[in-house]
């Protein structure tokens, strides 16, 4: 029993009742490819995306998560685009690495409203080096043969519609249960509790509201369904001052509060920071959470770049 709790432990870092499966994200207003594929489909814009997230520093094995995403619109009349986005998820002793080709088709109503509707297909590899545990018998059977790059397919799909104010996406990024482990590593009891990769249902929304002429704000908010998990409601509220500084907080239900920060440091590059601190008992045993996100975009009209989206 004593190399269950183990395993569970480096699985869900301590975390049971969230039931933590797909990364989770404080600027996740700025990063919504990976969830849903739709997005690509309201930028008419070269886009590029890099983020690093550290969660709950300090704390051993805790969950280390590093994105790529890349999209742009393609085609005559720019109904269409194409992205990639690259996921690399580290959990204790798993690493698993996500290489997703995002497609996305959009009906446009007005110059600044459309519908779109994505598709992503792709795979994960995922890793387990058994080594890095502390396991009381080092010579159980069970954790002799490490999972060394086993293929798991996704495939998903989203909609998104959006104006030049408003957004509203609904997702799922993966349609597939997928149990990570060897039939022959644990019993089909434990594989039930802990290792099959549950559907996640996503919904994000924001507004842009026009305070004056050198203010914004933008309320958001991202809601995450897992089968058998507690819903999980982020909610942000950021202020955009002349188009340069964006200062903002969150709050994540029964998790966390945040602080994030950005500035647009040419038109086309911003950078933003967000900073995590548990309401849970975990920030007694770790420092706190901390993400670092930049994005580039090359626009494809002038008028893109002389006012930048607030999302």
């Amino acid at each position: 029993m004593r190399h269950y709790i183990l395993l569970l432990i480096a699985f869900v870092s301590v975390n049971l009742i969230k039931a933590q499966q797909d990364p989770q994200y404080t600027q996740y207003m700025y990063n919504p490819q990976v969830v849903n594929s739709g997005y690509m489909g309201s930028k008419d814009a070269l886009g590029l995306g890099l983020l690093y997230r550290t969660q709950w520093a300090g704390f051993e094995g805790a969950p280390k998560t590093g994105t790529f995403t890349i999209h742009s619109p393609i085609g005559i009349l720019k109904r269409m685009a194409l992205g990639l986005s690259i996921v690399n998820d580290r959990i204790g002793p798993s690493d698993k690495t996500n290489f997703v080709v995002d497609y996305s088709y959009s009906l446009i109503f007005s110059d600044a409203s459309r519908l779109s509707f994505g598709l992503k297909g792709g795979i994960d590899l995922f890793n387990v080096d058994y080594t890095k545990l502390n396991l009381y018998d080092g010579t159980d059977a069970q954790f002799q043969d490490n999972i060394n790059n086993k293929i798991i397919p996704q495939v998903g799909a989203g909609i998104f519609y959006n104006t030049d104010r408003l957004y509203l996406g609904l997702s799922v990024p993966n349609f597939f249960n997928s149990k990570h482990y060897n039939e022959s590593s644990i019993d089909d009891v434990e594989k039930d509790a802990i290792a099959i990769d549950r559907l996640h249902y996503f919904l994000i929304a924001g507004y842009v509201f026009d305070i004056n002429d050198n203010l914004r704000f933008k309320p958001a908010t991202m809601v995450k369904a897992v089968s058998g998990s507690p819903l999980q409601i982020d909610v942000s509220g950021n202020f955009l001052i002349n188009d340069k500084l964006t200062l903002g907080a969150a709050y994540r239900w029964d998790a966390a509060i945040s602080a994030m920060a950005g500035f647009q440091i040419t038109n086309q590059l911003f950078i933003g920071m967000g900073y995590d601190f548990q309401t849970t008992d975990i920030e007694k045993y770790s420092n706190g959470s901390y993400e670092v996100f930049l994005k580039f975009d090359v626009f494809n009209k002038i008028e893109r770049i002389l006012t930048p989206r607030f999302f």
